[in-house]
């Protein structure tokens, strides 16, 4: 460090942001939200073929971090690029501008007026450049949650890990606490999170050096041979190749799910490459008998269904805390994982708390399909993974075309494990101790008149492998506009008992999904259908706490303080998650506001005139019991980032926020604040 800088200033910095995401360690890399940024394919419109713009999809700039330090600069004290470096080298400019820390107590009082949450005033650490943006009373509730802050002096709650000393002067007043640096954790876990894929593996995924072709006679042999070469032509071409999906198009129901699943043109056959044939390679496929395979207990289980990006990681963390037992990951698709895309693979993450984790796959053809599948069990495995979903419930698409269907169900099955070669093969591989069951999530079919679920159900249990299904009580057609028709939930349940009962096998837990937005409803329609349980999806964006609801067989009339420590127990997960530099926060701050879009729509229970509440009814504008219930009812998005800058701090100029999923029944929503 040169004279011209701050004196005394320890050089032992956090990694900077774009170094981080060469290791492939940037836990800013937001997954499911990539696809919404610009130069995302937009859709078609119909029958014209024409393009339209998709509002819901549109860029949110959330305020880039202001300042970025030069990593070479940084670590040498020089930076070969000089002054056309496009980083900070300067430790007196870098404190001239950095944000002052934000204020944030994990244990201020929350009351029902304002102010809403009482804390004590900021104490600055001093006036000069470090000292006034310093806040000696916050805390930083990464340190909190982990013990470490590695974002260290670029930390937007500073003052929660630094010590001061009143007998020294300057910069030397101030050391680092708590500092962790990335590069010197487990490649595979870290922040109490697993299932982060090696960077190695990444790199052959992108170049196609990780999976081979399938091969006729061995459909559901993927992984190269040993000693086998990779065709580098095949990996130059793939690596031209972008894989532009849409998955939300398919959700919403925009566009055919198959035509949005399969947006991205499928791989070529490569060339064939020649390998060592050993015993191994040559052992016979044998599928297991199902009463051999893994069974899933999940009678009962509270289930939290994979919700497009608002079932984030620290919603999930929340849900678990209100306990749901049974999460699973947003919806991945299956070819961004298998060309290995950073951001798709952010979403399986799992944390430590998430006792039973699964991961939804979507995608249309088998050779999408059974690649993401094998690398999921190579890489994550049974300790990552309990277990792999099929995306079948928007679309349906998949549902017109059994033989297909069929294809990849058996494959997967055999590619996460599900057979007795692959069983003798863990002995010096990936499988050692036992499968990864798979399972399905399906409509009752396209049309809301002509379902076919039905007719698939036997297959599903005694012919393809499904460990478990979940049947939401609506067609493709119908999307959310009717109830849930439990009535045939009720029928296919017969019909998957008696189809195990005349297999002379173990009954396959089945779920069923619609409408769930009480601990009443939730038991009433168990019972009445026969299901093992219900999963809960949009009445769990609306009220969380309805986990707590389910277990304890009570409805909760929540109040507005409790409420609101839900809310800081989302934004403090979601720092720890994605960040506590300015671009953590901004992240934070942008799914909290997609969370309030839903969080707003709940109507207190003492304000109902009767029970149980229905999801399908809208009430007219109302006051709440007090300020803070009337502020956490607004459909206004200012009021949204108000509740935000609670516990983030004041919103930036430059944010800007855009519901993704915006409901129609909510016509006089604010589309931006």
């Amino acid at each position: 460090m040169t004279s011209a800088d701050v004196p005394g200033l320890p050089l032992s910095r956090p990694i900077d942001d774009d170094a981080a995401e060469e290791r492939g360690d940037s836990r800013n890399t937001r997954a499911a939200d990539a696809r919404d940024q610009p130069g995302a394919k937009r859709q078609k419109t119909g029958k014209g073929g024409g393009f339209k713009k998709r509002t819901e999809q549109k860029a949110r700039p959330q305020g880039e971090a202001a300042i970025k330090m030069c990593r070479a600069w940084e670590t040498t004290g020089e930076c070969a690029r000089g002054d056309s470096c496009r980083f900070q080298h300067s430790w007196a400019g870098y404190w001239e501008v950095k944000p002052s820390d934000i204020h944030h107590e994990v244990a201020a009082q929350l009351a029902e007026s304002e102010p809403f949450v009482r804390a004590m005033a900021p104490r600055m650490g001093g006036e000069d450049l470090m000292g006034k943006t310093i806040d000696l009373t916050t805390q930083c509730p990464v340190f909190k949650d982990l013990g470490y802050c590695t974002y260290g002096w670029r930390c937007r709650f500073l003052g929660g890990h630094v010590k001061h000393h009143d007998d020294k002067e300057g910069a030397d007043q101030w050391d680092l606490l708590g500092f962790k640096d990335p590069s010197s954790m487990s490649e595979t876990e870290r922040y109490n999170e697993t299932n982060w894929p090696k960077s190695d593996t990444l790199t052959r995924l992108k170049h196609n050096k990780y999976l081979a072709k399938i091969e006729p006679d061995k459909p559901f042999a993927l992984a190269l041979p040993k000693g086998s070469v990779p065709n580098p032509k095949y990996a130059k071409k793939q690596k031209a190749k972008q894989a532009a999906m849409d998955e939300e198009s398919a959700m919403n129901g925009d566009m055919n799910e198959e035509e949005a699943m399969n947006a991205a043109p499928a791989p070529a056959a490569p060339e064939p490459v020649a390998g060592v044939v050993d015993g191994e390679s040559e052992a016979m496929d044998v599928p297991l008998r199902p009463e051999e395979k893994r069974r899933l207990d999940w009678e009962n289980g509270r289930y939290l269904a994979p919700l497009t990006t608002v079932g984030n990681l620290p919603f999930r963390r929340l849900c678990v805390d209100y306990g749901a037992t049974i999460t699973i990951s947003e919806m991945a698709l299956a070819q961004p994982l298998v060309t290995g895309q950073t951001e798709e693979w952010a979403l399986v993450r799992r944390h430590h708390s998430e006792k039973m984790f699964g991961v939804q796959l979507a995608g249309g053809y088998p050779n999408r399909m059974v690649p993401a599948a094998e690398v999921i069990a190579k890489e994550l495995g049974p300790s990552g993974v309990d277990f792999v979903d099929i995306n079948m419930g928007a679309g349906s698409a998949l549902m017109e075309n059994p033989g297909r269907l069929g294809k990849i169900l058996v494959g997967m099955n055999r590619a996460l494990g599900e057979s007795e070669s692959n069983l003798r093969l863990s002995l010096s591989t990936f499988f050692q101790l036992t499968p990864v069951p798979l399972t399905v999530k399906f409509r009752m079919g396209v049309a809301h008149n002509k379902p076919t679920a039905h007719k698939l159900i036997p297959k599903f249990a005694t012919e393809w492998g499904a460990s478990a299904m979940t049947l939401h009580g609506r067609s493709r057609q119908q999307r959310y506009s009717k109830l849930a028709n439990w009535e045939y939930v009720r029928e296919c349940v017969d019909v998957l008992h008696q189809s195990c009962d005349d297999a002379n096998m173990p009954r396959v837990p089945i779920f069923g999904n619609g409408d769930c937005f009480s601990a009443q409803s939730y038991w009433e329609e168990k019972e009445r259908s026969g299901v093992d349980g219900v999963m809960v999806a949009r009445g769990a964006l609306i009220k969380p706490w309805i986990f707590t609801e389910i277990a304890e067989r009570r409805e909760w009339d929540i109040s507005a303080t409790e409420r609101l420590e839900g809310i800081r127990k989302f934004a403090e997960y979601g720092l720890s998650h994605w960040g506590s530099d300015t671009m953590g926060v901004n992240t934070t701050r942008r799914f909290l506001c997609e969370a309030l879009s839903f969080q707003s729509r709940y109507v207190p229970i003492g304000l109902l005139e009767r029970m149980p509440p229905m999801m399908n009814e809208r009430p007219p504008a109302y006051r709440g019991r007090n300020e803070l219930e009337t502020l956490l009812s607004s459909p206004l998005v200012s009021d949204w980032i108000k509740i935000s800058e609670m516990f983030l701090g004041p919103a930036g100029e430059s944010f800007n926020f855009v519901p993704k999923h915006k409901s129609s029944a909510y016509g006089s929503e604010e589309a931006q604040g």
